[in-house]
């Protein structure tokens, strides 16, 4: 499926950083920071319990609790504000008397040393996490560095480096070798833009003189029915060698991001597009419906337009012979502005729509030859839509045809 209008040109190389969803609760990633301070403050902790539990029993063994006193009371009285003795006791039950109690207050040592331990251990534990952390961040920054590298040249800004600092270790190995491989990607992105600037000239130009000299061939009345056929059919096919070329040099182009953006509504590029096929539409006897509301995006109006232009273009020519319709519908629909063209038509198996998408593929038709256009009409829209942050889907519709749908970030 394709279009054969004359093609809009795109825009120069663009710098926009797309927009990524961020999840709902960003601190709860396990990152390489987090997983980092859980590893080095986890170790402090167990070698902290480990260090408790020996100083414990080294404490607990030499205060032997339940032992016996080193020492016997023979006669006497004995006084303590911690423990009670009896009264006119005999000297075993004095001696059974201070052993009780000095069990008890070597017990509450043991208890007490374990208590203040466990607060010290977990304060301890707390600034272990919080170094931890902060260490693993400095480690760890180069990486963020990388990343935002990484985020800028996604938004086609090839010109960044890391140019990272510091000791010859694993990170500055892994950002020299990213430095080269931008070094290597911008040059042949130039060459490609290179490239597309001198194929628009070279080959605009040929086809340009020689549409020019054919018309001015059939312009002549004099020239016999004959030459006036073949120049009409030399035409077209010129025609059709233009189309071409400017739907490769727009396809080459649109695959880049949008580096000039304004409000654009869809209804209104919507409103064009079917306005400019409203003509071909009333010649197929195919009606063209549905409500358009206000659905503004940022980006490039005039290539919006093309998409739009290219699935009504399409929806119209691979329609049934009679009593077709076409939908075309703009919303709003969860933050996102949706376009949805849809049609009567041939039945489309599910298996060959990802096909419709490649350049110079149709349904069930040669790649060359076609009235109906040159087989970069889906191409280019798709290129056009993931310039925009966008993606275009196409669905088969039950009793025949295809539903369009494309979905832009606002």
């Amino acid at each position: 499926m394709a279009t054969d209008p004359a093609l809009p040109a795109a825009p120069p190389k663009p710098t926009w950083d797309p927009r990524r969803p961020q999840p709902p609760f960003p601190w709860l990633r396990p990152t390489i920071r987090i997983r980092l301070t859980l590893l080095y403050g986890g170790m402090f902790l167990i070698a902290g319990i480990m260090l408790l539990s020996i100083i414990y029993l080294l404490a607990a063994q030499a205060l032997s609790v339940g032992s016996e006193l080193p020492f016997k009371i023979i006669s006497g009285q004995v006084g303590s504000n911690s423990c009670k003795f009896p009264s006119g006791p005999s000297a075993d039950e004095l001696n059974r008397a201070m052993a009780e109690c000095v069990n008890q207050q070597r017990q509450h040592a043991l208890d007490d040393l374990l208590s203040r331990s466990l607060l010290a251990l977990l304060g301890l534990a707390v600034i272990a996490f919080a170094f931890g952390y902060a260490m693993a961040g400095r480690v760890l920054s180069p990486l963020g560095r990388i990343t935002r590298t990484a985020r800028a040249v996604a938004g086609s800004d090839l010109s960044r480096r890391i140019e990272l600092d510091g000791p010859d270790d694993e990170l500055k190995e892994l950002a020299v070798t990213f430095d080269d491989m931008l070094e290597r990607l911008q040059r042949a992105f130039t060459a490609q833009q290179r490239f597309v600037g001198n194929a628009s000239h070279e080959l605009r130009t040929p086809l340009a003189i020689n549409r020019t000299l054919l018309e001015v061939h059939l312009s002549d009345p004099a020239a016999p029915v004959e030459l006036q056929q073949l120049g009409k059919t030399l035409l077209a096919t010129n025609e059709r060698s233009e189309q071409l070329v400017e739907g490769l040099l727009l396809l080459a182009r649109s695959d880049n991001q949008i580096v000039e953006r304004k409000p654009v509504d869809l209804a209104e590029v919507a409103e064009q597009a079917v306005d400019q096929v409203h003509a071909e539409a009333e010649a197929k006897g195919v009606v063209i419906r549905g409500e358009r509301k206000s659905a503004v995006v940022q980006g490039n109006g005039v290539l919006l337009e093309r998409i739009a232009l290219n699935l009504v273009q399409n929806a119209v020519r691979y329609n049934v012979p009679s009593g077709g319709w076409v939908e075309v519908t703009t919303e709003v629909t969860h933050g996102q502005a949706v376009l949805v063209v849809s049609n009567t038509g041939p039945v489309v198996p599910a298996y060959e729509i990802d096909n419709l998408f490649e350049p110079f593929r149709r349904l069930r038709t040669e790649r060359t030859g076609s009235d109906k256009g040159v087989g970069l009409g889906l191409s280019i829209a798709r290129s056009v839509a993931r310039a925009h942050g966008g993606h275009i889907a196409a669905q088969p519709r039950e009793g025949g045809g295809l539903v369009m749908r494309v979905t832009l970030p606002i």
